[in-house]
């Protein structure tokens, strides 16, 4: 069963830095600051990390299956009716991003980190939300 004190901790700490992001983070210094550019890359993955979390944490306790990788957790949870589609599909790409923050596979583009920091902070708060009704339902 979902430990649902340990997911409303997760999305809590999700809603804290998107709202650092947008009250502290100055994205037009993205790619010119790199102290900027580094506490915007490390929140952004301190919250994708926190949803990623808690799709762990439902995909195992809910028993819906074994992912691969990080981000077929949120597949998982869309096909068990946790998440819509469209959303899954766009946290699964910021899955990918934070691998690519944490991993370093390839250099991080500072035009991505910005459009990220500008306009997609907005699906973090619908992930904390989707999966707050689908706890409320029971």
């Amino acid at each position: 069963m979902t430990d649902a004190d340990l997911v409303a901790k997760k999305l809590a700490l999700i809603e804290t830095y998107v709202q650092q992001l947008r009250s502290l983070a100055r994205p037009e210094e993205i790619g010119r600051d790199l102290r900027e550019e580094r506490f915007v890359e490390h929140t952004l993955q301190l919250a994708v990390q926190a949803a990623l979390d808690v799709a762990s944490h439902i995909a195992s306790s809910e028993r819906l299956g074994e992912p691969r990788t990080n981000r077929e957790l949120f597949e998982i949870l869309s096909r068990n009716g946790w998440l819509p589609n469209a959303l899954a599909t766009i946290l699964r790409d910021m899955a990918g991003f934070r691998n690519v923050l944490v991993h370093g596979y390839t250099e991080v583009d500072p035009k991505i980190v910005r459009d990220v920091v500008e306009n997609r902070l907005g699906d973090l708060l619908a992930f904390t939300a989707e999966i707050r009704r689908r706890l409320a339902r029971g």
